[in-house]
Parts: structure tokens; sequence; C-alpha cells
């Protein structure tokens, strides 16, 4: 006789334990800044910033000093920041609208354990620039570690020229074309002349407007749609910007200046 086949059932949940994030507007991912109020430092940097010691954020960041507390960034820089659309919700056909929340889900036997991801960038658009990640099991307290986090990241990057026939008192664009690179994602980053705008993906574009970047043309290859590779790679060619070595007499072809414009008499 032939041998009866075993059916297995398969467990139905009767409730959706995924939780669902609500559509979050443009506008709404901009943060607002709080001054700094009632700080008592607990570095001997941030105690030397309170007490005016240290006036310039070039004085910090040329020496290799590692800022421990956003509050230091806060007094000698004024920084904007915004959101990454780093998130996807969920929609038919894996088209849902991009989010500034990336949520992953752990598997436990309690149930569904949700985890949230956010990427903010901080810049003063004049040659200062910062990213941050930030993870919690909640929105809020993960939009504010990232926050915290590019604070504590702020590096100085370097402009010039993209053409000759661009004014050198007003680099708007980058001295040379830099590639960055993270995971299978490179992006390059080439000088463009004056007007021409940002010819970059769009998130990649708000960090370089906050870093005050204004013409630039890029290249990218790669696994492009993974955004938060994407953006660490962007953010290893702005780095790349200070770390190359350019020759003195190349520095004036290109009006080569780091960090805030100095307007040239």
């Amino acid at each position: 006789m032939p041998a009866k086949k075993k059916t297995i059932k398969k467990e139905e949940s009767s409730e959706e334990e995924r939780q669902v994030l609500e559509p979050v507007d443009v506008e709404s991912t901009k943060i607002e800044m709080t001054p700094v109020e009632n700080w008592k430092p607990k570095t001997d940097t941030g105690r030397k910033v309170q007490a005016g010691e240290i006036s310039d954020i070039d004085q910090i960041l040329d020496n290799g000093i590692s800022i421990l507390e956003p509050q230091i960034v806060d007094s000698l820089i004024g920084l904007e920041s915004e959101l990454l659309m780093i998130g996807q919700a969920k929609g038919k056909f894996g088209g849902g609208q991009r989010r500034v929340f990336r949520q992953t889900q752990k598997k436990t036997r309690e149930g569904n354990k949700p985890k949230f991801t956010t990427l903010a960038v901080v810049g003063n658009k004049d040659g200062y620039v910062g990213l941050g990640v930030g993870k919690s099991k909640e929105t809020v307290p993960a939009r504010e570690k990232a926050l915290k986090n590019a604070k504590l990241n702020v590096f100085k990057i370097a402009r010039g020229s993209g053409s000759w026939e661009s004014n050198s008192s007003d680099p708007t664009s980058i001295p040379f074309a830099v590639t960055g690179k993270c995971g299978s994602v490179e992006i390059t980053l080439m000088p463009a002349p004056k007007g021409k705008g940002l010819c970059v993906e769009k998130e990649c574009a708000k960090i370089l407007a906050l870093a005050g970047i204004k013409d630039v043309w890029s290249k990218t290859k790669g696994q492009t749609k993974n955004k938060i590779n994407l953006i660490f790679a962007c953010e290893d060619a702005l780095r790349k910007l200070i770390s190359t070595k350019i020759r003195p007499h190349d520095m004036q072809t290109v009006a080569y200046q780091e960090g805030k414009i100095k307007l040239v008499q």
C-alpha cells in the first residue's frame, strides 16, 4: 500500500507584528539645532573652548584632536542639519516611498523586534561637514544619536575653481577629481564650471550643499541602490580633498582653499 503523505500545517499569525512607519515629508527631515545652554564640559578641549582659549575649529581639526562633546562644535561654528533618505516604505512590487528611517527586524520567540537606523548630515555651507549614524529601537533616539555623531565627525574640505574661466576669489567647485569607495560602490567627484550645479545623486547633493560645494560632476559604479554605501563613499571622496597633496604652484591655478573661504584682496 502506498505510504500516506504527512501534512504539515503552517502557523499563521492573526495579527501583523511588523511595525510600519507613517510617510515622512521631505520638509520634516530638517532638524532644528538647539543652542548650547548650561553646558558643563567634561573634557580638556571643552573647557578650553568654554574659556575662550580655542576660538576656531581649525585649531582642533589641524592638530588631530578628537571631538568628544557635540557642544564644542556648536560653540565654534553654526551648523545646519538634515536627515538623509536611506529607508524605504513597504509598497507594491517594492515601489515604496523613500523614508529617513531604515527599519530592520529580529525574529525572536517573543515576536518581531524592530530596529531603526538614521543617517544625519551637518554642515555650515562653508567648508565644514559631518555625517553620523544612529540606531535605536525607537525613531526619536535614533535621530538624536545620528545628529550627535554627525557633530562629533565634523571635518573640513578643500574647494577650488572648476574652470579657468571661474573667478578664483569664489571657489564653487572642488580643486581636482577624487574617488571614494565603500563596499562595491565607487563615486568619482569631478570639478565643474561655475553655474553647472550639483550633477550628482540627490542624497549626495544634500551633503555637498551643506559642505559649500555648488558645482560638481559625478560618476558612479557598483550597487548604487544601497544608499548607505553610496553616502559613505561620497564622504570618503570628500575626505580625500584634504589628504591629497598638491604642489604649491598648482594651488593658485585651481584657487585651492581649505575650510572657510578667505577673501582675496
